[in-house]
């Protein structure tokens, strides 16, 4: 039987660990494409030596010719201006816009029937720009954010309690930004609510930790942002797509009515499989979420209208 072909657009520290992570998972073959073709090129190089030694089937090939991407069942873009200290999601905007809308036509011209996932900074403004400018129908196009900031707000909830993140269930709705919501009533530690482990202003600076949680990786960092994490966050949509899973997860969709919203990217439990967003799952909020929702809804709006007057 084949193997996937997964192209990779951008070389960068998050593309190049994608590409590592979907070779580690057997997912496929992976065309890793970059505007610097050398830097590709090294990278896949330097990956498909290593898969004598850990035993992937897959390989990796390194390029800056969109023509080597063709056929592609997925594309996910990771191309585009890191953060810097001091700097948020949303002032990469026009930077990455324009990086966006280059990459996703391009790639989007040769593999017409692609699963299209981005990874870009701001998360959902670059997931409408893909979609704007593909024309893709909108289950095909999606955001990894969602993904990203629950296994932050998992982590984080583990380690305060000492436990294996593996006994955390939480889910983190709305926007990739500072209005992100975690949802509290919906997070559990081996079956018991969080709320009744943890103080109320010990659960608030996990949520404040887990909304600059990028933020605070960069500062760290001095130079770049986080790569490990986001790496992993969209090989795991990856998985469910190559494989047609139907897992449920929480990723960036095009709302049509859906928690009261239309026409919008929202970060919201998805049903992913080989046709990429085949299902929202709408659950039920309390109040305090409900609000919290509709304020990541209207900033990631804002963001839009900006990129409605560029395209």
């Amino acid at each position: 039987m084949p193997r996937s072909k997964i192209t990779v657009i951008g070389a960068g520290n998050v593309g190049a660990s994608l590409a590592q992570q979907i070779l580690a998972q057997r997912l496929g073959d992976v065309v890793l494409l970059d505007i610097d073709g050398d830097l590709a090129q090294g990278k896949a190089l330097d990956l498909n030596q290593s898969a004598p030694v850990l035993g992937y089937s897959g390989c990796v090939l390194g390029t800056s010719d969109y023509q080597d991407t063709a056929g592609s069942e997925i594309i996910i873009i990771t191309s585009g201006s890191p953060r810097k200290p001091g700097m948020s999601r949303d002032d990469l905007l026009k930077i990455n816009f324009g990086i966006v809308r280059a990459v996703a036509t391009k790639a989007a011209a040769v593999s017409p029937e692609a699963v299209v996932i981005v990874v870009t900074n701001p998360l959902d403004a670059m997931t409408y720009t893909a979609l704007k400018v593909t024309g893709f129908p909108k289950h095909r196009v999606a955001g990894m954010a969602g993904v990203l900031d629950s296994s932050r707000f998992r982590h984080f909830i583990a380690e305060e309690l000492k436990v294996s993140s593996q006994a955390v269930e939480a889910l983190v709705l709305g926007g990739h930004g500072d209005e992100m919501v975690p949802c509290l009533p919906l997070t559990r530690v081996a079956g018991e609510m969080v709320v009744n482990l943890l103080p109320p202003d010990k659960l608030e600076e996990i949520i404040t930790r887990t909304r600059y949680g990028g933020g605070e990786i960069v500062k760290l960092l001095r130079s770049g942002s986080a790569y490990y994490a986001p790496a992993a966050s969209a090989a795991r949509m990856v998985a469910a797509v190559v494989r047609d899973e139907k897992a449920v997860m929480p990723c960036a969709a095009w709302l049509s009515g859906e928690y009261g919203y239309k026409d919008v990217f929202l970060g919201v439990p998805v049903v992913l499989g080989r046709r990429g967003v085949e299902r929202i799952v709408e659950i039920k909020l309390d109040q305090k979420d409900e609000q919290a929702l509709r304020r990541s809804a209207e900033a990631v709006r804002e963001l839009c209208h900006q990129i409605d007057g560029w395209l």
